[in-house]
């Protein structure tokens, strides 16, 4: 007796073939390698019928008889173009020949240009991120930002900054987020000051208000080390790197990412 392949339930399956068949998708298939069910051979095969008919559509057809039939009839069409043209001039119609001109102009500008203005957004949007980017780490650089926390707060200053004529600018949606004083838009500053409230685990256990400023301790070293940033480029200095990332890899994979 030939086994079956597929079982709708276990109770369909003889009582001696049962070890023979496991459970997936909700039927009960033969336990093998190799085999498929006859809806897929059957798919298969289809598929494969479907593409050899489709494959003798162009049977005989030579690509380069495609490409030179394309070429002519491109200048049959230019030929043809100028002749109506002619004629038109030769009818005194020389406002439609101007106006044919200006419209077949217009649409290629129009697509030239849509290329070209996607192009200067995306520009446009990946330079705003890198400044953006490169702003927010050189400040909570000074507050004691984890080097892991850097995909972290950079997602989250691209969500709520905008550069406004080239300096970022908060915004809950549409509307400017303003500052301490109620009037001036928020500065980055003050926008890391509240996250180092409101996102600690961002941010070295000595971060705060004494990590930015000019304090004594460990906040003061590291803010004193972010401010002559030995790999910047006007305080470059490869001695200061090695120091650091021999006392503080933390702060130095920090300033390395703020440089």
């Amino acid at each position: 007796m030939a086994l079956k392949y597929k079982y709708a339930t276990k109770q369909e399956i003889p009582a001696e073939h049962q070890t023979f068949y496991v459970e997936r998708d909700g039927a009960w298939l033969l336990d093998t390698d190799g085999v498929v069910s006859q809806s897929k051979l059957d798919e298969f095969r289809q598929n494969n019928i479907t593409l050899t008919h489709q494959l003798k559509r162009f049977e005989g057809i030579d690509p380069d008889d495609v490409r030179s039939l394309r070429t002519a009839t491109m200048k049959m069409e230019e030929e043809k173009r100028q002749l109506e043209e002619a004629a038109q001039i030769k009818a005194g119609e020389v406002d439609k020949v101007i106006e044919a001109r200006l419209k077949t102009a217009r649409t290629e500008w129009d697509k030239t240009h849509g290329v070209v203005v996607a192009e200067r957004d995306a520009l446009t949007g990946r330079l705003t991120a890198i400044q953006i980017d490169q702003a927010v780490v050189t400040e909570a650089t000074k507050r004691g930002l984890r080097a892991t926390a850097l995909p972290d707060i950079t997602a989250r200053a691209r969500a709520t900054f905008k550069l406004v004529d080239g300096v970022p600018q908060a915004f809950d949606g549409q509307t400017p987020r303003f500052g301490k004083d109620g009037t001036s838009p928020m500065t980055l500053a003050e926008w890391v000051d509240a996250l180092v409230s409101d996102a600690p685990h961002l941010f070295e256990a000595n971060a705060g208000s004494g990590a930015a400023g000019s304090g004594g301790g460990a906040a003061g070293s590291a803010s004193a080390r972010a401010a002559r940033n030995p790999y910047r480029k006007g305080t470059f200095n490869l001695t200061e790197q090695m120091k650091l990332q021999k006392s503080d890899p933390q702060l130095a994979a920090r300033l390395k990412a703020a440089a």
